[in-house]
């Protein structure tokens, strides 16, 4: 099982074949889409092969049995159903599936540099980049297996018509059914992922207009929001419109195949340049052809489609590559509670200038400290190591003298518990906020921790108390409320460390002297690192780190 996982996210693999991968668990289902798929490919051929035959002996005064034709015909019906049914049940189980797995990772990494990326990019990432996946199976697997099942049984009948017409309209198959989505593949390249990127684009400016129209509407700038989203729309549009028109062409030169091919084996009818010693045969292959054709005809947009999946699976699998994999055979949790950070150095990336170099700093268990440094320095960035989010480039960050690069990121993050400065608050009942799916906490458990947030008598006077809804981000609550809320819903960790980065932002000095003074009072128990630009005055802290020159200088307060 192990193996398999290393596997499906192995960074060597092309996107695509990662993805299948992924979809491993749903190949059965996935598999008996693709078989009633070419079986209701077959029923109709045999249905259509049939009907011609039997108006041709109508026509000629023969007498044909119709019981072929009657099970090919409900076959048909039957078997397109269940293919529809069975081919989209499958690819929506497997796209959940890729959801859930794509969230996963997303969360493994979400402090570090994926924490940083647009949420208007990530949501397209989500939502859009996934459901273009279904294009991978439903129209361009489905459609390319069924033609290749229909090339060696059609040109048998069309070969039984007349030989120089089979061979010709053969031709016109596989242009029509491979050359010409050939071609589509090739042009979609830089259009679909241009439109994808449109996409993301325009979600973000639309993200950027709903959650800033506070702010927009307070500086007078709504117009210049909505015109970025126009923009953003308008780019999209022309995209999108490039696209049609080349699927338009291309599907226009699939049909021209087509009728081609039916006006090759009408004059093979005919006994027109063509000859054909047999009516039903050249009547059979005809109603082949009607069918055949029509069936491929949307393959040349399936090669347009392309181009968007390929790049869809790239950008998802983007995802996945930033994150890191946990200790294999992770050690086991130390007894001790002192965090050290031994000749740590750090960047985010290979262009970025170091946040830490060689820094060396130590923090007792119990021993209350403050971070500071200016805005912008990366003092968050220590926050994203403590939590095994980011890694460093060298030394090693300790938990009770164990390196914690050796121990699974469960047990680190059950010793270290984060307030950040931009905390999220869900659209959910004051329990949901607290709870966060748990089911081990009782009741008194989160008034406990209600009031040593010093929240408690307002969540009492709340209508439903625990069961009361706050809205989206908090917004029935004050700042400071839905802050201390988030303080609350840290000490339910019981973690013996707590990092609390710039936890009094976008607070007003009052608020902000008050819920500061609350840290004070939390029992002497944990550990507390306190990341902050500025100091108020009513923190008591045992010391207070400076970062300066990616050094942490460590001086008692």
């Amino acid at each position: 099982m192990e193996r398999r996982k290393k596997t499906m996210s192995s960074p060597t693999s092309s996107p695509l074949s990662r993805i299948i991968r992924l979809w491993q668990p749903h190949y059965g289902r996935l598999i008996i889409g693709l078989i009633l798929a070419e079986l209701a490919v077959c029923a109709g051929l045999i249905m259509m092969g049939q009907a011609g035959a039997h108006i041709t002996a109508a026509a000629i005064g023969v007498t044909a049995g119709s019981l072929l034709l009657q099970i090919a015909g409900t076959s048909q019906i039957i078997l397109r159903y269940a293919d529809r049914y069975s081919t989209h049940d499958a690819m929506f189980r497997a796209l959940a599936d890729l959801r859930v797995w794509f969230y996963r990772r997303l969360a493994r990494g979400a402090a570090a540099g994926l924490g940083f990326q647009r949420s208007g990019d990530l949501l397209s990432r989500l939502v859009g980049d996934i459901q273009t996946l279904d294009n991978l199976y439903l129209r361009i697997l489905i459609p390319l297996a069924s033609a290749v099942l229909t090339l060696p049984l059609t040109a048998y009948v069309w070969l039984q018509a007349s030989i120089p017409a089979g061979i010709a309209v053969t031709i016109l198959f596989a242009a029509a059914a491979f050359f010409l989505p050939f071609l589509a593949t090739r042009q979609a390249k830089t259009l679909g992922p241009a439109i994808l990127k449109a996409e993301s684009e325009l979600r973000i400016a639309a993200l950027d207009l709903t959650t800033g129209l506070r702010e927009a509407r307070a500086f007078g700038a709504e117009d210049i929001l909505a015109g970025r989203v126009t923009d953003r729309q308008n780019t999209l549009i022309k995209h999108q419109h490039a696209l049609h028109f080349r699927m338009a062409i291309m599907q226009a030169c699939s049909r021209l195949l087509g009728q081609l091919g039916i006006a090759i084996l009408l004059c093979t009818l005919a006994q027109i340049v063509f000859k054909s010693s047999a009516p039903v045969l050249a009547v059979t292959a005809l109603f082949v052809a009607l069918l055949a054709f029509e069936n491929v005809t949307g393959l040349s947009k399936a090669g347009l489609l392309t181009g968007q999946v390929t790049h869809a699976a790239e950008r998802i699998m983007a995802v996945a590559d930033q994150t890191h994999a946990d200790a294999a055979s992770p050690a086991e949790l130390p007894i001790g509670r002192e965090l050290e950070l031994r000749e740590v150095s750090f960047q985010w990336t290979a262009q970025s200038p170091y946040i830490l170099k060689q820094a060396n700093v130590t923090l007792r268990h119990g021993e209350k400290i403050a971070l500071i440094a200016p805005s912008g320095s990366g003092k968050s960035s220590l926050a994203a190591l403590l939590l095994k989010v980011a890694q460093p480039n060298s030394g090693k960050i300790l938990l009770g003298g164990t390196d914690i690069a050796t121990l699974s990121d469960d047990d680190v993050r059950s010793q270290i518990a984060w307030l950040s400065q931009a905390s999220h608050l869900f659209d959910d009942t004051v329990r949901g906020n607290l709870l966060l799916g748990r089911t081990d906490l009782s009741d008194d458990a989160l008034w406990d921790a209600l009031e040593r947030a010093h929240i408690a008598s307002t969540i009492r006077d709340l209508p439903e108390g625990l069961d009361t809804w706050i809205g989206e981000s908090g917004s029935k609550l004050s700042g400071g409320q839905g802050r201390r809320i988030a303080l609350a819903r840290v000490l339910l960790s019981n973690a013996p460390i707590l990092i609390l980065d710039e936890p009094a932002t976008g607070l007003d000095a009052d608020t902000e002297r008050s819920f500061l003074e609350t840290l004070n009072e939390l029992d002497d128990q944990r550990s507390i690192i306190l990341i902050a630009h500025r100091l108020t005055g009513v923190e008591r802290l045992d010391r207070i780190w400076t970062l300066q020159n990616g050094q942490i200088i460590s001086q008692a307060s």
